[in-house]
């Protein structure tokens, strides 16, 4: 029922180029780099710390408001999670005006105010900058941290934990980092739901009494108000923010691992690997290599262009895209090249990311290359400069980097002065082939068969290091566990049968139907399926009360509706929906095979084979059924759609999953069940 849920994104873009006549066997000579106008920014700092920007703008009637406090880097450890709950909770009312009051004028005013843990923003009209200054800096120094507010931001926070357990590309989001810095660097360190249930609102205020301090702050101003103005209402409402010292702390910088090597991270549910290439860099944005390696790092995987975006994606379309980032800061920072494949192609994309690091590291780029770069560059950056947002961050980065006044205006200057020579110097010195984490989160029943085949440079096995899902070490997984005597595909559909409450009450029943909800890309979802033991079958999936789809199958033939149009069943579609039509497929199951024993979020699982390309996962202990993998080819790929089947409840007698979680690449909806109806409210003109 789950598997007709499908998604449709339809793009249309239109493009006309008019050309003059020109003579294109000859390579265009670039002209000099655009001149930049930066205005520099009026400054001035109150007794408490506290510096302030301001650039006035006068093209639009509007002010941005910018905060940031440049604390040392500190980590939270078994308190982290608390730099979420402190962003949740300010801008949410202070001492003096209520949550909703504070909310209700900030939207009446058409503003907007927002914290994190150790910044703020706000942005209205020029006419409401003093009452939306005046708001933001009273949220500032009068936090509403109440017991109250705390419970519900503590519950949304362990809400999105639970959410996101499961996510490949979530996990892959966090073992990344706490594998090449440490899980007790700040940089490494992550949130759990263990650390998040431990948190109470003391260290909620005790974050922010020590972090939230003007000592450390800077405060852009950007936009078509005066600099007197501005520091007249700066000293109005922030003169008495009161400074105090800030903890710190001293972190040894983590080091690279003396050999390439793989860390893998088992996940069993995982459709694609999630592949991120890494190694350490030092690199501040005031040192002379850093432009060089911004052009660098561009050609490698900066751009749709890029070396390994047209290897991995355009050559072989492995991916949707594959990009490369170099960090640069007062801290230490990383060098990552990361993509998403499908399961059969992980080490063929692991070796093909290696072979372009080395490649820009051993030969020079063509000039085309640099030039190509270096435009995207300049047109990026004069776009840019028409927001007031680049000018708000670019004068805090002049700040908080110790860069020179003239450091953006300088900008595109020293991007057109990098040579094909200094790309590859700088490739060498920051792109280390010999030093690399790779780290995968994948199926590994699937691809760790062609991982084990990877080798370096000399010829050697590229060694695989196992990890859990909170970067600490496993046993590599095993994935022969020897099946008991006695056990076969009937045992198995037996046991489920009988686990979920019995084949005399599943044959009892003719009719099932389910109400569902989901949330996806802030929209709220409802879905309504409907299942016969005449091999009928119906799903509905609505928003806002309107039916976005249809799928509808009768016992012989089906269609599915979208957009207003029909698009009838093929007769391979008709054979499939005939067989999952019925409530409870198990109790007629043909051609069933049981495979292999495989693990399912740690507890081992009875994989059985059906036809039609399905593989239902049953757990070895409960019996219940926790995942299917259906895979199908479809214009000329391999799609796999994985159901997840959590939160048994019973109903009438029968246990229903109330948690269905469905996964088609690196889309995930999750429908919470809201009613299941057995022999009930389901007649023929459903199917209709």
């Amino acid at each position: 029922m789950k598997k007709y849920i499908y998604l449709f994104l339809v793009g249309l873009l239109t493009t006309s180029l008019a050309t003059a006549q020109i003579d294109r066997s000859k390579q265009p000579i670039p002209g000099p780099a655009p001149t930049v106008n930066l205005s520099e920014p009026i400054t001035f700092k109150l007794d408490n710390g506290l510096t302030v920007l301001v650039v006035e703008n006068n093209k639009l009637p509007a002010v941005r408001v910018q905060l940031l406090i440049d604390n040392p880097i500190h980590a939270s450890r078994q308190k982290a999670g608390v730099e979420s709950l402190v962003a949740a909770m300010m801008g949410n009312g202070t001492t003096s005006i209520s949550k909703d009051d504070f909310n209700e004028e900030v939207d009446y005013l058409g503003a907007y105010i927002s914290f994190g843990s150790e910044s703020g923003y706000a942005s209205s009209l020029s006419e409401y900058f003093p009452r939306i200054m005046e708001l933001m800096a009273d949220a500032i120094k009068n936090p509403l941290f109440t017991e109250e507010e705390f419970q519900k931001e503590k519950d949304k926070l362990l809400e999105g934990i639970k959410s996101q357990e499961k996510s490949v590309s979530q996990v892959a989001s966090r073992i990344s980092p706490a594998l090449i810095y440490g899980t007790e660097h700040p940089n490494g360190e992550f949130t759990t739901e263990e650390k998040v249930k431990n948190l109470t609102l003391n260290d909620v205020k005790f974050f922010y009494d020590n972090f939230f301090r003007p000592n450390h702050a800077y405060l852009a101003v950007v936009g078509d108000v005066s600099s007197k103005e501005v520091k007249r209402l700066v000293k109005k409402y922030l003169k008495d923010w009161s400074a105090a010292p800030v903890p710190s702390a001293t972190y040894a910088d983590p080091q690279d691992v003396q050999y390439t090597q793989v860390n893998f991270v088992d996940m069993p549910n995982a459709v694609q690997s999630e592949i991120t290439v890494q190694n350490l860099v030092k690199l501040k944005m005031s040192d002379p290599d850093y432009f060089p390696v911004l052009v660098a790092n561009r050609i490698l995987g900066g751009g749709f262009n890029s070396l390994l975006n047209m290897n991995l994606r355009e050559a072989h379309g492995w991916t949707y895209g594959a990009r490369s980032n170099t960090g640069a800061d007062k801290n230490i920072t990383r060098f990552t090249a990361s993509t998403s494949v499908r399961n059969a192609v992980t080490d063929s994309a692991v070796v093909e990311i290696l072979k372009e690091i080395r490649f820009i590291r051993d030969n020079q780029v063509t000039t085309q290359q640099l030039a190509n770069a270096k435009a995207k560059f300049t047109g990026d950056f004069v776009l840019a400069l028409e927001r007031p947002a680049t000018i708000a961050n670019s004068a805090l980065r002049i700040k908080t980097q110790n860069l020179g006044n003239d450091f953006y205006i300088n900008y595109l200057r020293k991007i057109n002065a990098v040579t094909v020579a200094d790309v590859q110097r700088v490739a060498k010195k920051y792109y280390k082939p010999d030093n690399l984490r790779i780290v995968i989160v994948g199926k590994g029943s699937e691809v760790l068969e062609g991982l084990k085949t990877l080798k370096g440079p000399s010829g050697r096995q590229i060694p695989i290091f196992y990890f859990d899902e909170y970067a600490n070490p496993v046993s590599e997984p095993n994935y022969n566990k020897a099946i008991e005597a006695g056990v076969t595909a009937e045992t198995v559909l037996n046991q489920y049968i009988n686990a979920i409450g019995g084949e005399k009450a599943l044959k009892a029943v003719n009719s099932v139907s389910w109400v569902a909800q989901a949330e996806m890309q802030g929209m709220q979802l409802g879905l309504e399926m409907k299942n016969t033991t005449k091999n009928q079958s119906s799903l509905v999936v609505s928003m806002g009360g309107m039916t976005l789809q249809k799928m509808i199958f009768d016992g012989e033939k089906g269609y599915m509706m979208a957009q207003g149009q029909r698009i009838d069943n093929t007769d391979e579609q008709n054979a499939a929906a005939k067989t999952a039509a019925v409530p409870f497929p198990e109790l007629s199951a043909k051609g069933a095979k049981l495979e292999r024993l495989e693990p399912v979020d740690g507890k081992d699982a009875y994989v059985v084979s059906f036809e039609g390309g399905k593989e239902a996962y049953y757990d070895k202990a409960s019996g219940l059924k926790v995942k299917e993998v259906t895979t199908q080819e479809a214009m000329g790929q391999t799609i796999s759609t994985t159901i997840s089947y959590e939160n048994y409840t019973e109903v009438d007698g029968i246990k229903f999953p109330f948690t269905i979680k469905q996964t088609a690449g690196p889309q995930e909806i999750a429908f919470e069940i809201s009613k299941v109806s057995i022999n009930e409210g389901v007649s023929d003109s459903d199917f209709e």
